[in-house]
């Protein structure tokens, strides 16, 4: 995405910022709604270590993170992932409503992230941040209203599988679609699209 390390941004909306960070949303809230399905379907694969299923959570982190690597405005990673989150519950996600405070707390932990850096580093270091933190905020909320009665090591092992599922997926997965949309120029109007990309 950046050929530094610390990328300018500018903090003011275009219309078009607006338009590809819902366009990717929604997109990904199709996704999400179909992941639901996945997630469903592979509970018997893992019946002989349930927590390990967490290593497929990263896929709902996706929207926040590749929403903000593209456009590069803070506000972006939340905007994705609620209106991802909608569109999921909107589709019928198993879910329901709760699928919008999730969405809300991992978009914000994206933001955090970034955050951190000013909004000036776009690189994997600070976009596996985005998706380890994606990874607290939803373990953080998933603990209680999921998984109350488990014990406190169980939720631990939880909340690994769910940071290696981030790293792996939102992290590495969000990196590279994003620097294939850059390198197929698609992307040409953002920051991310004239900046040279690296690893």
């Amino acid at each position: 995405m950046s050929g530094s390390p610390r990328t300018g941004v500018t903090q003011s909306w275009r219309t078009v910022d607006i338009v590809v960070t819902a366009a990717i949303a929604v997109a990904f809230g199709v996704v999400f709604w179909a992941w639901g399905l996945v997630w469903t379907a592979t509970e018997p694969v893992f019946i002989a270590l349930p927590p390990a299923q967490n290593v497929l959570y990263g896929v709902w982190f996706m929207a926040a993170i590749v929403a903000a690597l593209v456009v590069r405005k803070p506000g972006a990673a939340l905007f994705a992932e609620l209106v991802a989150a909608s569109i999921e519950a909107l589709l019928g996600g198993q879910w329901g409503l709760d699928t919008l405070v999730s969405g809300a707390i991992q978009g914000f932990a994206v933001e955090i992230a970034f955050a951190a850096f000013r909004y000036q580093r776009w690189d994997v270091t600070a976009t596996l941040l985005a998706a380890v933190l994606a990874a607290i905020g939803a373990w953080i909320h998933d603990m209680p209203v999921f998984y109350k009665d488990l014990a406190l090591g169980d939720m631990v092992v939880i909340g690994i599988f769910m940071i290696i599922g981030a790293v792996i997926i939102a992290g590495y997965g969000s990196w590279w679609l994003t620097r294939a949309l850059v390198q197929s120029g698609v992307l040409a109007q953002f920051p991310s699209g004239r900046a040279q990309t690296r690893v």
